[in-house]
């Protein structure tokens, strides 16, 4: 074979592996989704919608989820310094598997001016499926902790999954009864019966000794 078609060749290997590893990718779907949350803050009730983003990447046996606000869902009557406000949310997996994934992310960058719409820094966790198939993964229950308060917000307009993924549960390692429960077999019967006449031996041996010095005394 020529060089040329040496070279030829290796390139159609080339990419039909890169297109094996495509196909063997996890299928997933994401949209951009506007969440209306109804939240319960400490001056009052309030509502914002945000477009929510989340997004998946496989680690390990589990997978880290990735929750972007794209808007600001609340707002503070007084600056908020930096650092002051720290939020988590969870995320609700549906369909082959159910879970409820708690995340969290870092405080705020930099100080929240009074009566500004809060923008929530990325939140994430890890997800672990105990099942393989199909899951969609929603926005649920957002909370919003900041000078000594907790702001409560829950979608209130039944939000639509904002992604859809093929998730592959790890394989699970049952132990074996054998490293649980004790053994019960010839040996240790051996040693049950070795255990019973050792005392009748004992026993034995006692009550000769008995009736011996029970003899004596009676001939003296």
């Amino acid at each position: 074979m020529t060089d040329r078609k040496r070279s030829a060749a290796l390139a159609l290997a080339s990419a039909l592996a890169g297109t094996a590893v495509l196909l063997a990718a996890p299928a997933a779907h994401a949209d951009v989704v506007d969440v209306a949350y109804d939240c319960k803050t400490p001056i009052g009730d309030k509502s914002a919608v945000s477009p929510i983003d989340i997004k998946a990447v496989k680690e390990g046996d589990g997978y880290k989820l990735t929750m972007s606000f794209q808007k600001g869902v609340s707002s503070s009557p007084v600056e908020l310094g930096k650092g002051a406000m720290s939020p988590s949310a969870v995320i609700l997996a549906d369909g082959a598997d159910k879970a409820s994934v708690a995340v969290s992310g870092a405080a705020n960058p930099e100080a929240v001016p009074a009566n500004t719409p809060i923008k929530i820094t990325d939140l994430s966790g890890t997800y672990t499926p105990k099942k393989s198939g199909k899951v969609t993964f929603t926005a649920g229950v957002l909370t919003i902790k900041a000078l000594g308060t907790t702001t409560t917000c829950t979608p209130g307009n039944g939000p639509k999954p904002s992604l859809e993924l093929d998730v592959t549960a790890a394989a699970q390692s049952g132990g074996s009864t054998e490293d649980t429960l004790p053994q019960t077999g010839p040996t240790d019967s051996a040693l049950a019966l070795g255990t019973l006449g050792a005392t009748v031996l004992l026993t034995g041996a006692a009550g000769v000794l008995w009736l011996t010095r029970r003899g004596r005394q009676a001939r003296s």
